[in-house]
């Protein structure tokens, strides 16, 4: 009896070392690349969180243009990696086509749906986040006018742009929000030049707290905003270090948590699938505060952030999605 124990023992033992062993995980970053400072630069940080506490090395891959989609993830997918994480909506008709053909392989994808038993869909309240610092916009202007540079012009970005102005107007109803997007192909995520020309456009026009939600191309817009004295809001990391003492906040689009979790649920053989909304409430959106724009943000703008964010998560506050009837009404 004891040497039966003994030996089921140590068949369970070699059974979860198997098991983590068997663990193949991987990202394809989307257009821009991991270290855009961005989107991309957030599903690398997850992905490297869970390597440093797990010891599981992750595969990545930078794609440089859409024709390398479909090779890339059928690759992936071919040689065993076990999930493989793609963050962007630009990977939802490749993502269609290739985990259909690979149903015992895990997917996760960002930003999209993609409706099959095997894809995890993770979708970000991205209005919520945007509200908060669109409150923290309106506190910090003293000429009443903000703006916004959105990247590719999709309805997830026009979701940024509503929630900022939300907030914007909900925290002083006679603001002005300009609101201008880079352009309506995918090569609107990584043109630095074309958005440092619009912040400088929204400037002459009296805005002086510039909110980019537009990847590799907000970091114009940010050195535009530093280089005339003005105040950026960055996006999705925590971009404040990026023109210190001249970035209000970042609105944290938290794509790492996606990617950690995906990760350690198909480790854990935990592993769901379906849609998962990630908003202030799960923590996967929130507004950034360091030593960079800590000088920035007195005790009352802070107050006014963080009653909004308590109302939005209480449910007192509901910001409207664009996403629900590609309107906004504010």
């Amino acid at each position: 009896m004891k040497r039966t124990l003994l030996s089921l023992v140590a068949l369970a033992a070699m059974s979860a070392s198997a098991l983590a062993a068997d663990i193949k995980p991987a990202i394809i970053y989307d257009l821009g690349g991991k270290f855009d400072k961005s989107f991309n630069e957030a599903a690398y940080n997850g992905a490297e969180k869970f390597k440093e506490e797990t010891g599981v090395e992750y595969r990545d891959f930078e794609i440089s243009n859409d024709a390398q989609r479909e090779q890339a993830l059928r690759r992936f997918a071919r040689d065993g990696n076990n999930p493989i994480v793609v963050p962007g909506f630009s990977w939802s008709a490749t993502l269609e086509k290739v985990a259909a053909e690979y149903p015992d392989t895990s997917f996760i994808i960002i930003d999209s749906v993609v409706d099959l038993p095997n894809v995890r869909s993770v979708l970000y309240k991205e209005h919520e986040g945007s509200y908060l610092v669109g409150v923290m916009a309106a506190k910090a202007s003293e000429t009443g006018t903000v703006s916004f540079v959105g990247g590719m012009d999709i309805p997830l970005i026009r979701n940024f742009a509503c929630g900022y102005k939300g907030g914007v107007m909900a925290t002083n109803p006679d603001a002005k929000v300009l609101e201008a997007m880079t352009g309506t192909t995918p090569d609107a995520w990584n043109d630095p030049v074309k958005g440092g020309e619009i912040a400088k456009s929204q400037m002459d026009q009296g805005s002086d707290v510039i909110y980019a939600a537009a990847g590799g191309t907000g970091i114009g817009v940010m050195q535009a905003a530093a280089d005339a004295g003005k105040l950026g809001i960055g996006v999705d990391s925590n971009q404040n270090g990026l023109q210190p003492g001249k970035i209000l906040t970042s609105m944290l689009k938290r794509v790492d948590v996606a990617v950690y979790n995906g990760f350690a649920d198909v480790k854990n053989d935990k592993f769901t699938t379906g849609m998962e909304f990630l908003g202030l409430a799960e923590g996967g959106v929130d507004y950034a505060m360091d030593d960079n724009n800590a000088p920035l943000v007195d005790d009352e703008m802070k107050a006014a952030v963080e009653s909004a964010k308590a109302d939005i998560i209480s449910g007192k506050i509901e910001v409207h999605n664009y996403n629900d009837d590609n309107a906004c009404p504010y």
